[in-house]
């Protein structure tokens, strides 16, 4: 249960970050140069799954880069030697035990929410 738990509150943050990251360029873009390079601006690149073609190979590589170094740093032995979802950081922390089970639970509904 605990590794399923794990990956479940692994896969619903990652889920909930990417759902804001779909949402905020309609609000809001970087300045500057995506790809100095290419001439391309952030502002340049469409929202939604437009964006997909837009962005450069290269640009691609680096965000997989990214996730892979990541995803290899944090979360293999997590649900093994402790409370699933805990990576030696407190984001949800409340004196009340009540408040801190009702806020854990808030992260997983809107985590289940964000995967679908």
């Amino acid at each position: 249960f605990k590794r399923r738990r794990s990956v479940e509150i692994k896969h619903g943050r990652v889920s909930m970050a990417a759902a804001m990251g779909y949402i905020t360029p309609e609000y809001y873009k970087f300045p500057g140069y995506l790809s100095p390079s290419l001439n391309l601006k952030f502002s340049d690149v469409p929202n939604g799954l437009a964006a997909l073609s837009k962005v450069p190979g290269l640009g691609w590589v680096q965000i997989i880069f990214f996730a892979g170094v990541i995803e290899g740093a944090f979360g293999f032995d997590d649900y093994k030697n402790g409370t699933p979802g805990e990576y030696g950081w407190k984001v949800l922390t409340a004196d009340d035990s009540g408040e801190k089970s009702n806020k854990l639970s808030a992260e997983l509904a809107n985590g289940r929410l964000a995967m679908m």
